[in-house]
């Protein structure tokens, strides 16, 4: 697979809910049916698979703990790309929209545990 990521993969397990997705006309599309599974992330953005249909260039909120209850980052995401997967599954990438870079401690910090 090309890498498409600017910043440093890590390996993360954790499920994630999507309750709305919007464009910036705040055009929604509501109920995604099916679970997500997040599979990688980085300072710049996630990688996730999921039966859903995710249109490209639509936004979500999203709250990720990378392991530390004090360290959850509230953010938005946008979906900038998308290819099919094994078994009905599409693998996602999106980009973290708008978040200070003041939080890349956070990501630092995840990167370090995974080395221990």
């Amino acid at each position: 697979m090309l890498e498409k990521r600017k910043e440093k993969r890590m390996p993360i397990t954790l499920s994630l809910e999507i309750s709305n997705l919007y464009k910036q006309d705040n055009v929604l599309v509501d109920h995604l049916i099916a679970p997500i599974e997040v599979v990688d992330i980085s300072k710049s953005g996630i990688g996730f698979i999921s039966q859903s249909v995710i249109p490209i260039g639509y936004y979500f909120n999203a709250n990720i703990n990378l392991g530390n209850d004090s360290d959850i980052i509230h953010c938005v995401v946008k979906v900038i790309w998308k290819e099919q997967a094994k078994d009905n599954y599409t693998h996602y990438g999106c980009e973290f929209v708008g978040m200070a870079s003041i939080l890349s401690y956070i990501f630092e910090e995840y990167d370090k545990s995974l080395g221990e």
